[in-house]
């Protein structure tokens, strides 16, 4: 004879929150990364790191070549990124609240990921690459910024105006 055995219910949301922690940790909102997956999900394609233009009148966001001075162009990385607010005006500490400004590029994880976007095939989170960034042409160092060889041949300091390019 068998017995008659009950099992106990999930929960409609209990079972909502296992299946959310069993994502990966880019699939889920910003606010629940803790300081690791948060600097993971950036991509180091130095797309922030470019100096950026603002229409007075439209309020239209315009990219240049140029970018900031700690940007370092072999690595497309900060050169001092622990103390970038500090030592550069108006460098923005990235949050999940200012992920979702428009001066991020389209591109940007943090952006995609506020909008509840995935990220790209060729973001090194889904690539599992760290080329990838470089070889999809996103990385500023792949001819989008000017390199320091080309820097160094502008009058100082360089007009942004003169070094505007197309949406990123």
């Amino acid at each position: 004879m068998s017995k008659n055995r009950t099992h106990p219910t999930i929960s409609t949301a209990t079972a909502d929150a296992a299946s959310a922690t069993l994502l990966p940790f880019w699939q889920r909102p910003l606010a629940e990364l803790n300081r690791q997956q948060w600097e993971q999900l950036c991509d180091r394609c130095g797309r922030c790191c470019l100096v950026k233009l603002e229409d007075e009148e439209s309020g239209e966001l315009y990219y240049s070549r140029l970018s900031c001075e700690l940007f370092d162009y072999a690595t497309c990385r900060c050169r001092d990124y622990p103390n970038r607010s500090a030592r550069v005006s108006g460098c923005i500490e990235l949050t999940a609240a200012a992920a979702t400004l428009d001066w991020l590029p389209s591109s940007c994880a943090y952006r995609l990921r506020a909008a509840n976007l995935p990220l790209p095939a060729w973001h090194p989170l889904i690539s599992d690459r760290t080329d990838s960034v470089a070889n999809a042409g996103i990385a500023v160092n792949c001819g989008i910024a000017l390199s320091p060889a080309e820097l160094a041949q502008l009058p100082t300091p360089p007009d942004a105006e003169d070094f505007l390019i197309d949406p990123l």
